[in-house]
């Protein structure tokens, strides 16, 4: 095992007698199980973790937690391979591979280190004061070299490997951070038998007890820990989620979290998530998230070695890591004196304490003097000195007196700032507290309270005390008796004196607020200057805030110079807006399954193994696969196939699946008085067996659908829809009868899966029926004309649906059995029409004959159109009242020279058309003001033998006999083509009666 030169003999949280080997940048490194990825680079004595977003100056750990704005990596390699990750929250496994980011060649010798010769000009509103002129560059030199130069990291070039899943989860009460407040939050709410649900984003549990020397009740904090935790697993109603970050809260107590399952192995076990999203529904919920220590901004206070306090005494206490040896400790506040201590008994040398306050109480006079540390009283450190790594500090004294230390480390004290995140997420505005100097939760969102540290009372006794309280109060609120109080925890003495320093200033080198954007102290002034003053405008205007630690560690230092250049109070500079996700979240654990086919999964028909068996090809129609044709060997091209589906129909039969159809069943003693509101024609009138068209609109007067509806019994109907339209039409449907007319007696389902249904078309399509049709049931022209509809039953008995309606224009019938007969059925009628020459056709031969009758479908009725620009504004009754009447008769929907449907065919027959095209005056300019409309559908007719189309021209059906040209430009056609009728075949319809 190689020699961890930082790692302490003994003490920390890790598993020494579990080692584990790890690659960074290609060198392989050892760590042990309970380090993250982080400690484990420190403790084997690398400082340098990454480069900065915009000048590439070298960064190294500045924190221990989520928080963290340097350390970003990324992690694993190929597929799995995942950018921007906190190296402080990422636990260590065997063979994790980690590699640093935004550096080329390496993470030592960057090349575009350069950039910080050219920092005077990089400052905030560079991009946009610079790239505004000449305009010409922009699109070929400008924005090629900031997409080049712009982002962090590498996402992975395909397909994740892993699956994510999401899921749901009720309590009674939520505990969000498992520190000493949520560990006694939670132990208080499930002592009265409450579901609690405690979460924390930690592998271990403990919070910043992890971190610290503490004593309660007398005995080490670790003691008090263990038996909290091993009570809480006692408590059958209480379930422990680590792992766990609660990421947001949103309306009606609901919460979203995500676990990282499987985020510590290198490749998930089988059958197991990467990530869990989780929803969690809760009546009452307690923040105990803690808080998130401030740093100083200084000249050179980005420098390898520069760290956070409260992250130092982490790594030495949990860790086992001496972050360095020669330390000097830059404090405004008491706490930096506890890091003093951690530090001197790890047997690091401090060699200064620089305490920005002029009064130091007696008891830290003696501990410097103890650790043999020079004490600076009412000093600052002014600049930082080094390569890629701290070597000394210059520090200036209450006199200016100015004195270089060498040292390796600098820890930074500045107080903290409460975790109150969460508590914004509804539009709540944190408020100003003077006392603690930091901004503490406002107004809370109903249901959540907040303890400890979150809510700026940050001493062990208050968050212990805060927690138990809140436990109890929420698990009375949710109706469950008080478990007896257990007398709070005594703690040992701990202060918490700050005066903080927002920023120190220096005659040389850059004092940054947000580390990770590179945003300095000069560019929050730049920005006062410029007007951009508004906290809103400051972020977006130096991008302050805006990078993947949401300025955890940066806000609170810009809003306290900004308020500085105003005039003005920090309270009264207000703080940016809090919204989630709290940290960032995987995209694929927030959309779980629902990716690839899983997130638009194909439905088949149940007759589609008998399409396969007949050598279909495919298409996507909505969510279904539907038959598109069916190729015979030896056919060259699909137009080959459809034509010879096309002839084989209208001179014989065909037989096509038509079971994607949307189906829904509507009964009720109201059911034709509901048919009577949502389609604009009559249906009271309709007689028991019979089926007719139906036209239906939405409420702002378009098109919305079209399709039949049969009455099988005086109040029984079964409506037909397109099959995209299916879901949107029953969706309308539930939202009328629910919502605007609950008093009608209906009840409405759809069943479009529960019958499978195919059309047979053709003049020799009865003679094929009357050989799957039972003998008793007459389908004679006579007996079942024209838009019949009923009951019957095929095959000796089996219970089915005939419909005389027809797409293609021909003698046709539909014939409906129950799902589960559907393979059988098309095998049956491919038997009994087998004597005929029965020929089976796809989606595009129905489409070739249904633009030859002039039928519209989805490309004419595009949400766009009116019934009236399809030629059946006659079916909208005068008599009633539906939904679309008055907006369809707005002015601009009955313009007389409004787009109308019409056919069209080439002047020249051997000329092609194409969908898309416009329609533009023969000897006019192709330019917008001369459209006059555009071509929709096109189809070769193998019956007329050139192709047709069907189009909206303006004032079309009075200038039929008309030639324009049909113009488009994508694909440089242009044909001359003349306006007709839209029924090209068969204009009389005898076919259809016969």
């Amino acid at each position: 095992m190689r020699k961890q030169l930082h790692r302490l003999n003994s003490g920390g949280l890790i598993d020494r007698t579990q080692a584990l080997c790890f690659r960074f940048d290609g060198k392989n490194y050892d760590g042990f199980a309970g380090d993250t990825l982080a400690s484990a680079l420190l403790a084997n004595g690398v400082r340098l973790f990454g480069r900065s977003f915009k000048y590439h100056r070298p960064r190294g750990l500045l924190s221990a937690g989520p928080e963290e704005p340097n350390a970003l990596v990324e992690l694993r390699t190929g597929a799995r391979r995942e950018p921007n990750t906190r190296a402080t929250v990422v636990e260590l496994f065997q063979n994790l591979e980690a590699t640093s980011q935004n550096r080329w060649p390496s993470l030592g010798f960057d090349v575009l280190s350069l950039n910080r010769l050219a920092a005077p000009a990089l400052v905030a509103g560079f991009y946009y004061k610079t790239f505004m002129w000449p305009a010409r560059f922009w699109e070929k030199l400008y924005e090629p070299l900031i997409r080049r130069a712009a982002g962090l990291g590498r996402a992975a070039a395909v397909e994740d490997p892993d699956h994510y899943d999401k899921a749901f989860v009720f309590c009674d009460v939520l505990v969000i951070g498992a520190g000493p407040a949520g560990l006694s939050a939670a132990v208080a709410a499930g002592r009265s038998g409450a579901r609690v649900i405690i979460c924390d984003e930690d592998f271990r549990l403990g919070g910043r007890l992890l971190a610290e020397r503490r004593q309660i009740d007398g005995r080490p904090a670790a003691d008090w820990l263990a038996a909290i935790l091993a009570e809480l697993a006692s408590l059958s109603e209480v379930r422990i989620m680590p792992r766990t970050s609660v990421f947001g809260l949103y309306d009606h107590g609901i919460y979203g979290a995500v676990e990282r399952v499987n985020d510590h192995v290198a490749v998930p076990p089988a059958h197991q998530p990467r990530q869990r999203g989780w929803r969690i529904y809760a009546k009452r919920a307690i923040l105990a998230a803690g808080a998130l220590e401030r740093p100083i901004v200084f000249p050179g206070n980005d420098r390898p070695g520069v760290m956070l306090s409260g992250a130092v005494r982490a790594y030495v206490n949990r860790f086992g890591v001496l972050p360095g040896r020669e330390a000097v400790v830059f404090t405004a506040g008491d706490g930096g004196w506890a890091t003093v201590r951690d530090l001197t008994e790890a047997g690091a040398h401090v060699a200064a304490i620089v305490d920005a306050r002029s009064e130091i109480n007696p008891e830290s006079k003696t501990m410097a003097l103890r650790v043999g540390a020079r004490l600076f009283a009412g000093s600052v450190v002014e600049a930082t000195h080094g390569g890629q790594a701290l070597r000394s500090v210059t520090v200036r004294d209450a006199s200016g007196k100015r004195a270089r230390l060498a040292c390796d480390l600098l820890a930074v004290s500045n107080g903290w700032n409460p975790t109150l995140h969460l508590t914004s997420h509804q539009n709540g505005k944190p408020v100003w507290e003077e006392t603690i100097q930091s901004f503490v939760p406002g107004r809370l969102p109903p249901g959540l309270a907040v303890a400890g540290s979150a809510a700026g009372r940050f001493t062990l006794a208050e968050a212990l005390r805060d927690g138990a309280r809140l436990g109890r109060e929420a698990a009375v609120e949710v109706g469950f008796a008080a478990a007896a109080a257990d007398p709070v925890p005594a703690t040992d003495a701990e202060t918490d004196g700050l005066a903080p320093v927002w920023r120190v200033r220096g005659n040389r080198g850059k004092a940054f607020v947000d580390l990770q954007n590179d945003v300095t102290d000069k560019d929050v002034e730049l920005a006062a200057r410029e007007g951009f003053r508004s906290i809103e405008h400051l972020k977006r205007y130096t991008t302050l805030g805006m990078a993947t630690d949401q300025g955890k560690t940066s806000n609170l230092a810009g809003l306290a110079i900004m308020a500085e250049q105003v005039g003005k109070a920090i309270c009264e500079t207000g703080t940016t807006t809090f919204r989630p996700p709290y940290t960032p979240v995987a995209i694929g654990a927030l959309a779980g399954h629902h990716r690839g086919k899983d997130f638009r999964p194909v439905r088949l028909a149940p007759t589609h193994d008998w399409s396969r068996e007949q050598g279909a090809v495919f298409v996507e129609t909505g969510q279904w696969l539907r038959a598109q044709y069916y190729p015979k060997p030896g056919e060259q091209d699909w137009l080959a196939t459809i034509n010879r589906e096309v002839l084989a129909t209208r001179s014989g039969v065909g037989l096509c699946d038509v079971s994607t159809l949307g189906k829904i069943d509507i009964q009720g003693s109201d059911a034709a008085e509901f048919l009577e509101r949502v389609y604009i024609n009559g249906w009271k009138t309709l007689p028991i067996g019979k089926a007719r068209y139906g036209v239906m609109l939405r409420e702002d007067g378009f098109v919305m659908d079209d399709g039949t509806t049969s009455r099988l019994g005086e109040n029984h109907f079964l409506m037909t829809t397109t099959t995209i339209n299916a879901a949107k039409v029953m969706q309308h449907l539930e939202f009328c009868h629910q919502v605007l007319w609950p008093e009608l007696d209906l009840r409405m389902v759809s069943v479009s899966e529960q019958w499978a249904q195919a059309a047979v078309a053709g003049p020799r399509s009865r003679e094929v029926l009357r050989r799957v049709v039972d003998a008793k049931h007459d389908i004679s022209n006579e007996a079942f004309p024209y838009l019949a509809a009923g009951e019957i039953t095929v095959g000796g008995g089996i219970p089915a649906r005939l419909f005389r309606i027809s797409f293609s224009g021909e003698l046709a019938y539909e014939l409906a059995v129950p799902a589960g007969y559907g393979d059988a059925m098309m095998h049956a009628l491919m038997a009994a029409g087998e004597p005929y020459g029965i020929t089976p056709y796809g989606l595009d031969g129905l489409n070739v004959m249904r633009i030859e009758k002039g039928h519209a479908i989805g490309t004419e009725s595009n949400g766009q159109t009116t019934a009236r620009d399809l030629g059946l504004g006659r079916m909208m009754s005068s008599k009633k009242d539906f939904i679309g009447r008055l907006m369809a008769k707005r002015e601009a929907l009955v313009q007389a020279d409004r787009p109308s449907l019409v056919g069209f065919r080439p002047v020249d027959t051997n000329n092609r058309l194409w969908a898309g095209a416009h329609f533009i005056g023969i000897g006019r300019a192709a330019k917008t003001e001369n459209d006059e409309g555009y071509m929709t559908s096109v189809a070769y007719s193998p019956n007329l033998k050139h192709w047709i189309g069907l189009g909206f021209l303006k004032n079309g059906p009075t200038r039929i006999g008309e030639r324009i040209q049909a113009v488009d430009p994508v694909r440089n056609g242009e044909v001359e083509v003349e306006v007709c009728s839209p029924i090209f075949f068969d204009p009389e319809g005898t076919r259809l009666h016969g």
